[in-house]
């Protein structure tokens, strides 16, 4: 390959950027209009915009990003992790298309894709399994079958997604109904396709997983293991590598099955076999990704290994740099750096960060996707960048993480930084004897309340305004004095407006919007009686679902309607009190 066409965007572009310089190609960016001057655009070698502002119009959009990939003269794609990484007909489309696919062929993504075929495979070779339905389900009376056969909790998952998206855990009968509509809706806006299967949830299990390698001479070698147990509504904070406080018997069988496994289905690429660890050392496994991992950094940390680079080399038709599994060298966190307030239940904050100020020292690395200045949008995840922390020991690696979480600031807008120097002072997470932390530790032992500090924004006067602008669809950069520009804002759709930040409302019967974010759905009908504290609609923030509960007991009047974007603390309409 000379030309890489990175399909993605934030910190895992920049990552991949940074390796294509490292490996001696070029990077080409995409971007949409929100994120015409992100790092990763500043990062590529070249850019080129996607001309649209949400997912499915941009980054999901297989016909732009192939008719951008011939444009610019790339001649290989690399699809990230997230939107199409894990999509077999982008697969397919770069392979027709002539270009080198950076991942593994469009049949093994399709079979380890359809979590149903992977379960089937991880059968076939002997690995662990709980009980699953044998394919997606048409219904949610089909899912209380099955939770009436087996017991609860169940989990109902995106048969073709994976990082969260898509997958409910239902506790109760009465929720049964609710969350399997809610988890189709998830897996079609984050995959493009909302078919979901069920199976039995271990209830406070680990989250184990290993790194696999395969090139195309027949060599699967695992790489070794992590922990990404650490999590809230299924989305990963903290991961560490190597996994702590399993027993080698427990690691050689997941290194094991993840070999087996990915040999049975021919692998080619970089990929992730999961596994959950019951508390009694029950061991069933999760899933296949076949796409690089959010979390990769702790394993190269640990190993010395470059993915990327060794992703491009699998591409290239190279061998392996590597034969065997490497001996961990050492201990490494990851800490996801998000727009979310941890103070408010984790509610996404996107907006602008007027002081990005990162940590550095001895077992230090941040692999970021912004800087000072730059913008979260709402339309996308909300992960802003990772700190990885590495030390010869668990015990190093804390100590180094709690000084390194201490000196981290950002500002502008909230972070998990609070919640993270949180953990790293908890003997559940910490402790040298014990690991107490499960995949729903948060919502369920994590007791301590976090408060987040004022946050005041700072106005400064640049003198050279530089912007952007597009030449026939790629991105060139201008500068203008300030002066020229002062006092007039742009929208998100480029054109001069006033602020539109929401009023403080102090209604107390006022529905309001918790989170900036598009009004998915109303779950009530106009009019409807609702009681205090029950879900009533349903704002999409950052691929996530965030419910709008009502603020009294009384009738719904609706005054928006779903379909449109909406600021946090936006009145969409009244609860109506009975008297």
């Amino acid at each position: 390959m000379k030309k890489l066409l990175i399909a993605n965007r934030g910190e895992i572009a920049v990552r991949i950027a940074r390796a294509c310089r490292d490996y001696g190609v070029q990077s080409v960016a995409v971007y949409a209009d929100a994120d015409i001057d992100a790092l990763h655009v500043r990062q590529a070698d070249e850019a080129y915009s996607l001309n649209g502002q949400r997912p499915a119009e941009t980054y999901l959009d297989i016909g732009k990003l192939i008719a951008v990939a011939k444009r610019s003269g790339a001649d290989a794609v690399h699809p990230g992790y997230g939107f199409l990484s894990e999509r077999a007909d982008f697969a397919r489309a770069v392979i027709e298309a002539g270009l080198i696919w950076v991942g593994p062929n469009p049949e093994t993504i399709d079979v380890l894709g359809d979590k149903v075929e992977a379960r089937k495979i991880a059968h076939l070779v002997g690995a662990p399994l709980v009980a699953g339905t044998p394919g997606p389900v048409e219904s949610a009376a089909e899912v209380l079958a099955f939770a009436e056969q087996h017991g609860l909790p169940i989990a109902i998952k995106a048969a073709f997604g994976g990082g969260g998206r898509g997958m409910k855990v239902a506790w109760r009968m009465d929720e049964v109904a609710e969350l399997f509509a809610s988890a189709v809706r998830e897996a079609q806006a984050a995959f493009g396709r909302g078919e979901c299967y069920v199976e039995q949830f271990l209830d406070r299990p680990r989250h184990i997983e290993a790194q696999i390698l395969a090139d195309k001479h027949g060599k699967v070698v695992v790489v070794g293991t992590r922990d990404c147990s650490l999590q809230r509504r299924n989305q990963k904070l903290v991961e560490e590598a190597p996994a702590p406080f399993i027993s080698d018997e427990q690691r050689q069988r997941i290194h094991q099955s993840a070999q087996d496994i990915c040999a049975k289905a021919g692998y080619v690429g970089a990929g992730t076999v999961e596994f959950l660890l019951s508390q009694d050392g029950t061991l069933s496994f999760l899933e296949v990704n076949t796409r690089l991992q959010v979390e990769h950094p702790v394993t190269e940390e640990t190993t010395g290994v470059d993915l990327v680079i060794e992703q491009l080399r699998i591409a290239d038709g190279l061998p392996l740099s590597f034969n065997e599994t490497p001996t961990p060298r050492g201990h490494s966190f990851e800490f996801r750096i998000n727009a979310e307030d941890p103070g408010k239940g984790f509610l996404p904050t996107p907006g602008q960060i007027t002081d990005f100020l990162p940590p550095s020292g001895p077992g230090v690395r941040l692999d970021s996707g912004v800087i000072s200045g730059s913008r979260v949008p709402s339309t996308f995840d909300s992960m802003m960048a990772k700190l990885i922390v590495t030390g010869a020991t668990r015990e190093q690696a804390i100590v180094r993480a709690r000084r390194a979480l201490a000196e981290f600031n950002i500002e502008g807008i909230a972070s998990v930084l609070p919640f993270h120097r949180a953990v790293m002072d908890h003997d559940d997470f910490t402790g040298a004897d014990k690991f107490a932390v499960h995949t729903r530790w948060i919502e369920t032992d994590f007791a301590e309340q976090i408060t987040l500090a004022p946050r005041a924004a700072v106005s400064v006067d640049p003198g050279i305004l530089r912007t952007f602008v597009e030449i026939d669809g790629k991105r060139h950069e201008l500068g203008l004095p300030a002066a020229l520009l002062r006092g007039v804002s742009l929208n998100a759709a480029g054109t001069a407006s006033e602020s539109t930040v929401p009023s403080e409302v102090t209604d107390p019967q006022a529905v309001l919007t918790p989170v900036a974010g598009n009004l998915h759905t109303w779950v009530v009908e106009d009019g409807e009686s609702v009681s205090a504290g029950q879900v009533i609609a349903v704002v999409e923030a950052m691929k996530m679902e965030t419910s709008v509960l009502a603020p009294c007991e009384g009738q719904v009047q609706i005054a928006k309607q779903a379909g449109d974007y909406f600021e946090a603390g936006s009145v969409i309409g009244r609860i109506k009190t009975l008297n």
